[in-house]
């Protein structure tokens, strides 16, 4: 993940006084400036698109739209608690909240559905479905993520473990006996994790295939993983959106269920009549 601001100031001497402008006005405002539009940016400094476009192009990057990604890619890291909520209320205020919403998640699970490469994601499901021991790990509001994920794999497979954590170094007693022929499962979106990281760095140097599910290839979590399946979110807003990681993961569980459907049908037939036996649901 680039730098953004490191970038903007190593190439400081090189720009016109208009793109020094820019330059200062996104060093200052770097968490807002990231979700500007080229219009409003140029409105917000004073200068014209035509300018803001040479700024992005003198900085390496073949447009706008290329250069706000990897500026939101490194904002997303640094936002502060009280950062994402004043960033949540000027992109959204308080008008339409549910529409907005949902209609930001339609969008983040059909930019996922876009971006997923078929073939890793095959690969992901294989690996898992012969793996010998399956370890997943997730903590705070990736900790829901990874319960989802662990829950339905403990109904196929009864080799999972659902890696828990107070926040210290209890992981590695949980994940000290891991080897090769075994898979990590790690997911995490900015801020990440740095238990999550140190998690799957032990896995991997430990011969573990490590399948890595967050928001960009190049985050710490995508560059420590031996697979990485990338899902669209939204963590602008004290609340992370992660409507497309859930789904991400809902499809990898429904492909690991087909590889292993009579292993599946087995273990419900018997669920089944436990859940009669004890009446765990309600019939009435």
């Amino acid at each position: 993940m680039i730098d953004i601001l490191t970038l903007i100031s190593e190439n400081e001497k090189n720009f016109s006084k208009s793109q020094k402008i820019i330059g200062n006005y996104i060093k200052n405002n770097s968490e807002k400036a990231a979700y500007m539009t080229i219009a409003k940016l140029s409105k917000e400094t004073g200068v014209s698109e035509a300018t803001v476009l040479r700024f992005a192009e003198k900085l390496g990057f073949d447009g706008y739209p290329s250069f706000q990604k990897e500026l939101i890619g490194f904002v997303k890291t640094k936002l502060t608690s009280i950062q994402r909520i004043d960033l949540a209320y000027e992109k959204m205020g308080d008008r339409d909240v549910l529409k907005r919403v949902l209609k930001s998640d339609v969008a983040y699970i059909e930019k996922t559905l876009e971006n997923t490469d078929g073939l890793e994601f095959e690969k992901a499901a294989n690996i898992i479905s012969n793996a010998k021991r399956i370890y997943i790990t997730g903590v705070r509001s990736a900790g829901a993520l990874a319960e989802f994920a662990g829950f339905y794999l403990h109904l196929i497979f009864d080799n999972v473990r659902l890696i828990k954590t107070t926040g210290g170094d209890d992981l590695f007693e949980q994940i000290m006996n891991v080897k090769k022929g075994d898979v990590v499962i790690g997911i995490s979106f900015p801020r990440y994790s740095k238990n999550t990281i140190k998690a799957l760095e032990y896995a991997k140097r430990n011969g573990a295939t490590v399948i890595g599910i967050t928001d960009s290839k190049t985050s710490p979590i995508g560059e420590v993983s031996n697979i990485c399946l990338v899902a669209e979110s939204d963590t602008t807003s004290f609340v992370d959106s992660l409507t497309a990681p859930f789904s991400l993961i809902n499809a990898l569980m429904v492909s690991v269920g087909l590889k292993n459907r009579e292993l599946v049908r087995t273990n419900f037939e018997k669920l089944e009549e436990i859940w009669d036996e004890y009446e765990v649901y309600n019939k009435k």
